[in-house]
């Protein structure tokens, strides 16, 4: 079906935290710089890889939310109260019952229970302060964010690994347009540890060195981790716009994309047709572009068939690793930052590029007037979300 029309979405504030930092100044040094945040794990997991962490400190909870004290739950308390000044203003204009919280992860707390039951197995008994319910669980997250932020509206989780972090976006766009809400906290976060690292490795999909988007030799993925949040309302001073989401889900194979790129280019369209906006109106995607053969190549068939070799495309998990479940909201950023700063990245470590895939890549600084960016997520299980940004 044709999507409708959406009426744009404000972006009145959002943060970022990543292996490149926790700073947009830290980070964006580190993009402009082609400076990438790979280097090898703190944790040894028994073979060569290199993962993006983020080594920023970070404080944990404290007072009454301190028995929820783990490490993704100190990442969404920076991002929180990075996000405080905007939220102040928001908090004049919106009563806290109509502020939502929509937040995605992949794993959740699963570092904090992996830990839990070495402990388990070292001393017979599982840690005297450890609570799956309050470390573990996806709604422990939700807590936390609504706690720290006096967001009292709607709040869920979604976990649809890759796409996870923004489909929250579509939630507050639908959430908002039905007078539901007037705001909206959105992103996600997901924090590195054995289940997956382990569980990509299996799959033969991780990489010995930083992985390379889109090169013809290509070998697999980089693992990282972070988490990005936005605040979304109904009106305010825009940062950017969200000018469309395009969701789809092609369910064609548990872990491989569709051969020809269908549901990617279906997400494409999608999130076009919401705005309105043809496909030469586009200046720039940041792609999903995660390293591994199948994937590259789908995306890049689906990018080629809608803009062919037009637009500027970088994967910036050449900086990051592929954060999994908090990637969609981090890249998304990147995608702002774009139209905010008038530049774009180089892709790290894609020459020698694969010139059979009908793209333009982007493997140096390129300055420029970006007014609209893509910045795609695509899924196991054939779960795709393209979001489109636009300048205010």
């Amino acid at each position: 079906m044709a999507a409708s029309r959406v009426r744009p979405l404000p972006v009145t504030g959002y943060t970022n935290l990543n292996a490149l930092g926790s700073t947009r100044a830290e980070i964006l040094d580190a993009l402009a710089a082609g400076r990438s945040g790979l280097a090898p794990p703190s944790e040894e997991f028994g073979f060569t890889t290199m993962v993006g962490e983020v080594r920023t400190e970070l404080p944990g909870l404290t007072g009454e939310l301190a028995p929820w004290s783990t490490r993704i739950a100190s990442m969404a308390g920076k991002l929180a109260a990075d996000l405080e000044e905007p939220l102040r203003l928001a908090r004049k204009r919106w009563r806290p019952e109509r502020i939502g919280v929509f937040l995605g992860t992949s794993t959740g707390g699963a570092v904090s229970t992996e830990r839990a039951y070495r402990h388990f197995v070292a001393e017979g008994a599982l840690p005297a302060d450890y609570n799956f319910q309050r470390q573990h669980t996806f709604s422990s997250l939700l807590h936390v964010v609504g706690e720290l932020t006096g967001a009292r509206g709607p709040a869920w989780m979604v976990s649809t690994a890759c796409t996870s972090s923004g489909k929250p976006l579509a939630t507050a766009q639908r959430l908002i347009a039905a007078d539901i809400i007037d705001a909206a906290i959105v992103g996600g976060m997901d924090t590195l540890c054995a289940l997956t690292v382990l569980g990509f490795s299996a799959l033969q999909a991780i990489a010995a060195q930083p992985c390379r988007p889109f090169c013809k030799e290509r070998s697999g993925i980089s693992l990282g981790e972070g988490g990005a949040l936005a605040l979304v309302e109904r009106e305010g001073e825009a940062r950017v716009l969200i000018e469309g989401v395009g969701e789809t889900s092609d369910a064609y194979h548990i872990s491989a994309p569709h051969p020809q790129g269908r549901g990617a280019l279906g997400a494409m369209e999608a999130a076009m047709a919401q705005a309105g906006c043809a496909a030469d109106e586009v200046d720039h995607i940041n792609a999903h572009g995660t390293g591994t053969q199948l994937n590259d190549g789908a995306e890049a068939q689906a990018i080629a068939t809608l803009f062919g070799d037009r637009v500027p495309v970088v994967s910036t998990k050449g900086y990051t690793g592929h954060t999994l479940g908090a990637a969609a909201a981090i890249e998304c950023l990147f995608a702002a930052y774009a139209i905010e700063e008038g530049w774009i990245p180089p892709s790290l470590n894609s020459e020698p590029f694969d010139s059979d895939m009908g793209i333009q890549l982007n493997t140096t600084l390129l300055k420029g007037d970006f007014k609209r960016v893509l910045s795609n997520s695509f899924a196991f299980g054939g779960n795709n979300v393209s979001v489109l940004l636009r300048a205010p």
